[in-house]
């Protein structure tokens, strides 16, 4: 990190995707619905409020931008940091994590298209792709030397996982938001 430009604080806020949309609820329906499942409710409302609609497709289409622009973020960092640290371990791993990441928005980008096109399915195979590049560039930092990058911000408590699955009128749901 030479400079503060290079530093970009890194937090994926939101991937938000749908087997099956199809009905509007109210803002408080789906966040009562949704959040009280997860395993950091406060933040879950917060982000679904934030979106400004309580329609799910809506609201998915808010999760996937936010996600998009973070895992951009993200990019840019592990660039950075693969450019300037001097440790060749930790080179290698930003360098790694800088393709992880590249993968990440490339399929992010891909289920804005398909939610697009109404193809939930896909939506819900290509953000599972971008979880788990994620999770690879998360698990090159299980052993030293440690990163004190903002690039694993997985690894303090400022770092969550809401996974939530909900059956709803026969329409089956899956929520992940991340941050």
């Amino acid at each position: 990190m030479t400079n503060n430009s290079c530093i970009v604080i890194v937090s994926l806020i939101g991937v938000l995707l749908f087997t099956i949309i199809s009905n509007v609820a109210s803002s408080n329906d789906v966040v009562s619905t949704i959040c009280p499942k997860t395993s950091n409710p406060p933040f879950c409302s917060s982000v679904l409020k934030s979106a400004g609609t309580a329609d799910l497709k809506g609201l998915a289409v808010y999760t996937l931008n936010l996600a998009h622009t973070n895992a951009r973020k993200s990019l840019t960092l592990a660039k950075s940091l693969a450019t300037t640290t001097t440790n060749p371990q930790l080179k290698q791993r930003y360098s790694s994590c800088a393709e992880s990441y590249d993968e990440a928005v490339g399929d992010i980008e891909n289920a804005q298209k398909d939610l697009a096109l109404g193809d939930f399915n896909a939506v819900n195979i290509v953000t599972s792709g971008a979880m788990t590049e994620i999770d690879d560039c998360q698990d090159k930092f299980a052993q030293p030397p440690k990163d004190t990058s903002l690039l694993m911000v997985k690894k303090n408590s400022n770092f969550s996982i809401l996974v939530v699955s909900f059956q709803n009128n026969n329409n089956n749901f899956i929520i992940i938001i991340i941050i």
